[in-house]
């Protein structure tokens, strides 16, 4: 198999701590994992109580290892300023030697209340609005020259962002059959699929990305990155387009102990 293994995991409670996050990650470095990605939200509904600061611990993380990829995975770019955003992330990507992925998608005031609770939007047409305003931003602050922007939701007057990044790939979330999240990820360099049942949900997804891919003359490498449970038939998966592997855990009962038994366990080897 050419499918890679992250480690996806959910900062909370037991993993609030990013010191606990950081001794993973280095175990994992070692252990011949390809990646580390983590949640990004500011709560979650009960029993979790803790929660940690993915860019934050994602720096640390990025500061023991040396070929680990790594991103927030992902962040809903709607309750985050653009601006402030592309300085994290290019310090990021530069601390790290260029292997910052960043996650991308609406986010939901589902799980934890958390735009309800912060006076954050809560239309899903408004956030993707904004969504797509936040990318544009930032893929030209990435590029180094000064940006000018005034949209609906962000202005940036004249600043240049350096010094910048290496190229930072997006990956895009989104449900696979959704039409709006398929032509976004479609014009980035990644797709996130979420709450897959089936490979063939997966397949047929990732033949709607290529098609659109190809319609607008799109090429270079493309990642499809799927969260799946350990136990899961990854090879139908990977026959399905899968080009990573996201460990999957359940976000009201994860400890270390588990983290660290998948993690002994061993990425997807060829």
């Amino acid at each position: 198999m050419t499918l890679r293994s992250g480690l996806w995991l959910p900062l909370f409670d037991e993993l609030s701590d990013p010191a606990v996050v950081v001794r993973l990650a280095a175990e994992a470095e070692e252990a011949g994992w390809d990646g580390l990605f983590v949640w990004d939200h500011l709560r979650w509904r009960a029993p979790v109580r803790a929660a940690a600061d993915p860019w934050i611990t994602l720096a640390a993380a990025a500061a023991v290892t040396e070929r680990l990829r790594f991103g927030p995975m992902v962040t809903p770019l709607a309750r985050r300023r653009p601006a402030k955003l592309a300085r994290e992330t290019a310090s990021l990507d530069r601390l790290s030697g260029g292997r910052l992925i960043l996650g991308a998608g609406l986010g939901s005031d589902r799980f934890g209340e958390e735009f309800s609770r912060t006076g954050e939007e809560l239309d899903d047409r408004v956030r993707a609005a904004m969504l797509d305003e936040s990318l544009a931003v930032l893929r030209a602050a990435w590029s180094g020259a000064p940006v000018r922007h005034r949209g609906e939701h962000y202005v940036v007057d004249d600043i240049a962002f350096e010094p910048p990044p290496s190229g930072i790939p997006v990956w895009i979330a989104g449900f696979p059959g959704n039409t709006a999240p398929l032509r976004r990820a479609a014009r980035h360099d990644g797709f996130f699929p979420v709450n897959l049942d089936h490979p063939d949900q997966l397949a047929e997804a990732v033949g709607t990305v290529r098609r659109l891919r190809a319609e607008a003359g799109a090429d270079g490498p493309y990642d499809v990155a799927v969260g799946l449970p350990a136990d899961a038939d990854l090879a139908a998966y990977e026959a399905a387009g899968a080009t990573w592997w996201l460990t999957d855990f359940d976000p009201h009962t994860i400890t270390v102990d588990e983290v660290r038994g998948v993690l002994r366990a061993g990425p997807v080897r060829a």
